[in-house]
């Protein structure tokens, strides 16, 4: 009996207007018999599919309730074989006639696959040895109304499956898994911050002001205020002013909105947790993430080893630690740091095949475009890169041995970006300076740059110790951990363009 034949009502032969059709003509007809499964309002669980196998010796011969979905039905005679899956995983039922009773049993062959289903009944093993539900009593507890897709082909088109989640995770048991491990990642992280004494707290979403990243926010307007509003594109600057405040310890888990292109490692709505720790700096930070991603995939996965992108990742703790400049010297051979002039810094980039067109041509950025254009790609293992230019860092400390430079570090995985952080900046009158250059960036049309932010300078002129801080993004740690290539396989409902 472990043949999986499709229900008799939903062969591939069958036009899908027909499938429609003969459902729709089973409800009416259990509803006219007064057996409307949507009346149903509830169903006592006493056990699901995995608990059974797990405890099956101490179940076998008791009675159990137990709900899910039909997956398949086989065999139509005096017996039929299903199988049911609840949240846990799949059971086999075994339904037969004279242990439901004629009737029971007749309206019972009359269900659909996809159809779900309470059941009563009892653990035992058929004589092929497999782990079973007796049924002694099936209620419909609602009518599908819609095909699942054939069991042989599945649902395997990646824009539907993103389209129509719901169907994907019904269908393809290993997305659940996915999920479920995205669950458990933010469960370890709070836990994590929590145990060191981080307090999680919630910020706006809605801003009068777009800042904390450099990014193009999406603008909506309050009616009753009659303003125009930013969705945030980070929450840096509300999580600093209570670091002022004096909340030494502060993370926020939140959606992050931004109006930017999509591609595997983008989406225009994502996750980001973002701490910031007085009396710390980026070093502290750098500590922090390697504990924490390591550490989760040690608890979660059971191993330091995971395979992403096609590369073979080692997590194992002790990762590598270069500054920028270090790391263009070493995969793109230019040493920025014997460079002391902004014309020669962007001849050496332009000598390396760096396109500085549209860039601002001074030494920072001619640093940052070689590493992000030469050396980004070649980044496989954990790399921390640290001491980023002052010009792309409008929000980081500036490097006491090196003005030009920031106390900054980004970590990259596999060529993607997995975090970033500061020693933050907390001199207001530098702070000002290089707001004034966000804001002289967007008068000049550059739509992504930020704003002056009048209440955060105030804040800071107030007095902020010096404090860390730490931006990571989870969809791109849940990717690394699950071995997702793309970033709408770990979201559950990614932005997608309408259909015609």
């Amino acid at each position: 009996m472990a043949e999986n034949r499709p229900n008799s009502a939903d062969t591939p032969q069958q036009d899908l207007s027909e499938i429609l059709r003969i459902r729709r003509e089973k409800l009416s007809a259990l509803q006219e018999a007064g057996r409307n499964p949507f009346q149903e309002t509830k169903y006592v669980v006493s056990h699901h599919a995995q608990e059974i196998k797990e405890h099956f010796d101490a179940l076998e011969n008791q009675e159990v309730t137990i709900a899910g979905r039909l997956m398949s039905k086989r065999g139509m005679g005096k017996v039929s074989f299903c199988d049911l899956q609840d949240k846990s995983g799949r059971i086999q039922l075994y339904a037969k006639r004279d242990d439901m009773g004629e009737e029971p049993y007749n309206w019972f062959k009359k269900y659909d696959i996809g159809d779900i289903v309470g059941v009563r009944g009892q653990v035992f093993r058929t004589q092929r040895g497999e782990m079973s539900v007796r049924c002694l009593e099936v209620t419909l507890l609602s009518k599908s109304l819609l095909p699942l897709p054939e069991k042989f082909h599945g649902l395997t088109d990646k824009e539907t499956r993103y389209r129509q989640r719901y169907v994907d995770l019904i269908v393809n048991p290993e997305v659940r898994k996915v999920f479920e491990l995205r669950s458990a990642f933010v469960k370890y992280l709070r836990n994590f911050l929590d145990g060191r004494g981080y307090m999680e707290v919630e910020t706006p979403v809605l801003n009068t002001i777009s800042g904390g990243a450099t990014a193009r926010p999406f603008i909506t307007h309050h009616n009753t205020l009659d303003i125009d509003m930013y969705m945030r594109i980070a929450t840096e600057l509300p999580l600093k002013r209570l670091i002022v405040g004096g909340m030494e310890r502060v993370y926020e888990v939140g959606r992050i909105f931004r109006n930017e292109g999509m591609d595997p490692k983008h989406n225009p709505e994502f996750t980001t947790v973002e701490l910031y720790q007085a009396y710390a700096d980026f070093h502290d930070m750098m500590n922090l993430f390697e504990d924490l991603l390591s550490g989760a995939a040690r608890d979660l996965l059971g191993t330091y080893q995971v395979h992403w992108q096609g590369e073979e990742i080692d997590l194992t703790p002790g990762w590598p630690r270069l500054t920028m400049a270090q790391a263009v010297k070493q995969y793109a051979g230019v040493d920025f740091m014997a460079i002391d002039s902004d014309e020669a810094a962007v001849a050496a980039a332009k000598a390396a095949g760096v396109d500085m067109d549209g860039v601002e041509l001074t030494w920072g950025h001619a640093l940052y475009e070689t590493f992000d254009q030469k050396v980004e790609d070649k980044l496989i293992q954990p790399t921390f890169i640290t001491m980023h230019p002052v010009d792309v860092s409008p929000l980081a400390k500036r490097s006491s041995k090196d003005p030009r430079l920031t106390e900054r570090f980004e970590l990259f995985i596999c060529r993607s970006e997995m975090g970033n952080a500061f020693s933050e900046l907390n001199d207001p009158i530098d702070q000002r300076g290089r707001f004034q250059k966000e804001v002289e960036a967007r008068l000049k049309g550059d739509d992504e740059a930020g704003m002056m932010d009048e209440d955060f300078l105030t804040a800071l002129e107030y007095g902020m110790p010096p404090t860390g801080g730490l931006g990571i993004g989870i969809d791109r740690c849940v990717m690394l951990l699950s071995g997702a290539d793309s970033i709408r396989d770990v979201i559950l409902f990614p932005t997608m363009k309408p259909l015609d």
